[in-house]
């Protein structure tokens, strides 16, 4: 099993939505290494849904339902989705300045890579981020 974050900006798509819906497809992403790390994801894959701009923490877990697809959003160009399930909202989300300020987050790529909306999530990593959020 991997590990993943993904960012949405609540205004746009929340962890909350998330929940309603149930299930959704992962869309928008226009980068490659996004694209990349998408098309990496296995089915059961444990996933940090990050509100960014608004907030500026994970706000709980997802889960990868589906595999890499091509992104349906897309006019032009080889960009893929993948579908996620809602899995656990956390009663107290881990911020981004909380990330920041443990040690052992420092080479974290949400610190290292701000701008990337799909990135991938050390197990020793994802296990403190969720010790921070209990």
């Amino acid at each position: 099993m991997n590990y993943w974050l993904v960012k949405s900006e609540p205004f746009k798509y929340s962890y909350d939505d998330l929940v309603r819906d149930k299930k959704t497809f992962w869309d928008g992403v226009r980068n490659y290494q996004a694209r990349n790390n998408l098309r990496a994801m296995k089915k059961g894959d444990q996933v940090f849904f990050y509100h960014s701009n608004e907030g500026k923490e994970i706000i709980g877990i997802c889960e990868v339902a589906k595999e890499a697809y091509p992104d349906p959003t897309a006019k032009e160009g080889d960009w893929s989705v993948v579908d996620v399930k809602a899995k656990k909202k956390f009663k107290t989300p881990v911020t981004l300045k909380q990330i920041k300020d443990e040690p052992k987050l420092a080479d974290v790529a949400l610190i290292k890579q701000s701008r990337l909306s799909v990135m991938p999530i050390e197990k020793k990593h994802y296990d403190l981020i969720l010790r921070m959020a209990s």
